[in-house]
């Protein structure tokens, strides 16, 4: 397999994609069209390597070359930005392959396929709030790098996974917990104690988990239950007794219209 630094497909730095403008020649010889795709690969010319792997996968899916090529093709899809070709290939070569020495890659590159594509151009300028979006391609990293660390602990690929799955849980339950906010806004109060005892339940070691107490406390005074909304102040004030939430050890709604509550 084609080796690529960790950081190179972090990156996504498609910076020189090439355009096909030919057709692959339909008489090339596996081995001949094999060396044209590395050639391209080599040279960066990304879109003319995804025509001719293709033409191989499909002229020649049990020659010699049929493994390595299906792989290739994983890392030509990532690099043109086509995250939905790069993860139904991973996943191809997941089904026909599961036990090839490099399965790890492609379980790899399909999370990180689903990274990318949930991943917005102004998020690094922090002017969009990734957790306010649409995390649906977010959810699917989240999975297939939880996946590729349970299955394959000692993989190269491991540690940058387990990475990306801090991050991505720190997002997720972020998003949960605007959720919750934007019940406990329109008064929906069962609904935003439920999604903060997701948050909590879910993704208890994000950051956003202290804060979906902070809402279930909320929404309890909200319900007029404050016998209960104390029981998860007291856990509020022993996980983090400098919420902005907190004044001591009194709590201060901010959508609910009740007194504060005091232990």
């Amino acid at each position: 397999m084609r080796v690529f630094p960790l950081a190179a497909l972090a990156l996504a730095a498609a910076l020189m994609v090439g355009c096909s403008s030919n057709e692959v020649a339909p008489d090339l010889q596996e081995q001949e069209l094999y060396q044209q795709a590395q050639s391209s690969l080599d040279a960066g010319r990304y879109s003319t390597a995804v025509d001719q792997l293709e033409a191989l996968d499909t002229r020649f899916p049990f020659g010699s070359y049929a493994e390595q090529a299906q792989l290739e093709l994983i890392y030509a899809y990532y690099q043109i930005e086509n995250w939905e070709a790069a993860r139904a290939a991973a996943s191809r070569f997941i089904r026909l392959h599961p036990d090839h020495p490099q399965i790890d890659y492609a379980y790899y590159m399909r999370g990180l396929a689903a990274y990318q594509a949930g991943r917005f151009s102004l998020e690094g300028l922090e002017l969009i709030d990734i957790s306010k979006r649409d995390l649906g391609a977010s959810r699917d990293a989240y999975v297939d790098f939880g996946e590729l660390v349970r299955r394959f602990p000692g993989s190269p690929y491991a540690a940058d996974a387990r990475q990306r799955i801090i991050y991505l849980r720190n997002v997720l339950a972020r998003h949960e917990f605007n959720v919750a906010d934007f019940y406990l806004r329109k008064g929906a109060y069962v609904a935003a104690v439920e999604r903060g005892r997701w948050v909590i339940e879910h993704y208890p070691r994000s950051t956003a988990s202290r804060d979906a107490l902070a809402a279930m406390v909320e929404g309890y005074l909200g319900l007029g239950m404050r016998d209960r909304a104390s029981e998860v102040l007291k856990v509020l004030i022993e996980n983090d007794p400098d919420n902005a939430r907190l004044d001591g050890r009194t709590f201060e709604p901010e959508h609910v219209d009740a007194k504060p509550l005091t232990l």
